[in-house]
């Protein structure tokens, strides 16, 4: 046997779970963590810390495969489909638009079975002229008898080195129909199988097959994306496993070659994915922080609203104003007097919204008052 879609009992998995537990309560917890503190915060925050990382997984998956995505186009098809604001943003080309209607498909409509049609729509968007790149490929159909042996391979030609042999296309209807039935069995059977396992299964087995001439590696992270929604009982992304397959790209192509190669015990794949999963939970928590400072700050703020001006400024300060804030600049964004802007500033400060910088005099400067110290002035 050469690799693990050959062994006669494919594709019959197993693992250790006890060696798996410690894994599986770690993300669990990380998990539960996460979203909870997402839903303690506002419909607003959600919806941007839902745009930037969906906008994060897209043009993550696609590098991947070496495809690189205008990060503004994403954003704007991302914000366009699920109605939030898209004034300014750019028009997406179809490439971005066919990828992310693939991510929006997964994760949105994940309480929706998976069939050959839908998958293979998913194909066609992703390549929505007929081509990868110079060459003309099938679209929305498994891989064709002609287009012939489907091999990973690296290295210069004449020297490539083989990593993976897909199963050959005679074999792919009924390896699609096992998939499948098993992916939607699944779903509906939620206490025999931990939803994080078959997230990892569901990758690793679509990947395998490798049913498509092109795009299965996006698919099968879409595939992924749509078991972790599932998990999570939720359509909104507040954590992207392509962003972090990406930050672990060697790593990955190495645990799916070394799993590839193996038999049907898949444990170290699992525990490579959870791990992976774990990982992606972190790296979410570290960069919704500045959504999580939002969320506290205007808490804060919001004990006495302040004026109109004070909140346009404020806003300005939140959403990344470069340079330091002085008064005269504060009169320039809120559109007012020296004086007026003056008296904004002392009553944010007495309220320990606004700290002054260490410079005084004509360098005097003014800054958000920091997480810890929000609440140190009541």
């Amino acid at each position: 046997m050469r690799y693990i879609h050959q062994d006669p009992d494919w594709p019959i998995f197993h693992w250790d779970a006890s060696r798996l537990s410690v894994s599986l309560a770690a993300v669990r917890h990380r998990q539960g963590r996460l979203l909870g503190r997402m839903q303690a915060i506002g419909f607003d925050l959600r919806s941007e810390a839902g745009l930037a990382v969906m906008t994060d997984d897209v043009l993550k998956t696609s590098a991947i495969e070496g495809a690189s995505l205008d990060p503004e186009q994403v954003r704007s098809s991302i914000a366009r489909r699920l109605g939030l604001p898209t004034g300014g943003l750019v028009k997406a080309g179809r490439d971005v638009e066919g990828i992310v209607e693939v991510l929006l498909d997964a994760t949105q409509q994940f309480t929706q079975p998976l069939t050959e049609e839908r998958i293979g729509a998913w194909q066609a968007a992703i390549f929505p002229t007929g081509h990868s790149g110079m060459q003309r490929i099938a679209v929305g159909q498994w891989r064709p008898p002609e287009a012939g042996l489907m091999e990973v391979v690296s290295g210069p030609m004449g020297r490539e080195k083989v990593h993976f042999e897909a199963p050959t296309a005679d074999r792919l209807d009924g390896e699609m129909r096992k998939f499948i039935q098993w992916f939607n069995e699944s779903a509906r059977d939620g206490e025999s199988l931990d939803p994080m396992i078959r997230a990892a299964i569901a990758h690793f087995w679509f990947v395998t097959i490798h049913p498509f001439e092109d795009g299965n590696g996006r698919i099968g992270r879409a595939l992924a994306d749509m078991a972790l929604a599932h998990a999570d009982q939720s359509a909104d992304r507040f954590y992207s496993m392509s962003s972090q397959i990406a930050a672990e790209r060697r790593e990955y192509y190495l645990i799916l070659e070394h799993q590839q190669r193996s038999d049907l015990d898949i444990t170290p794949w699992l525990q490579w994915f959870l791990g992976c999963l774990d990982r992606a939970l972190i790296r979410a928590d570290k960069t919704l922080e500045v959504v999580f400072y939002k969320s506290r700050f205007w808490n804060f703020v919001n004990r006495s609203p302040v004026n109109p001006r004070q909140q346009n400024v404020i806003n300005r300060l939140l959403d990344g104003f470069e340079g330091k804030l002085t008064t005269s600049k504060y009169a320039k964004l809120a559109k007012c007097s020296s004086d007026t802007a003056l008296r904004d500033i002392q009553q944010l400060l007495q309220r320990g919204i606004l700290y002054q910088n260490e410079a005084g005099g004509r360098s005097t400067s003014y800054r958000l008052a920091e997480s810890h110290e929000l609440g140190s002035v009541e």
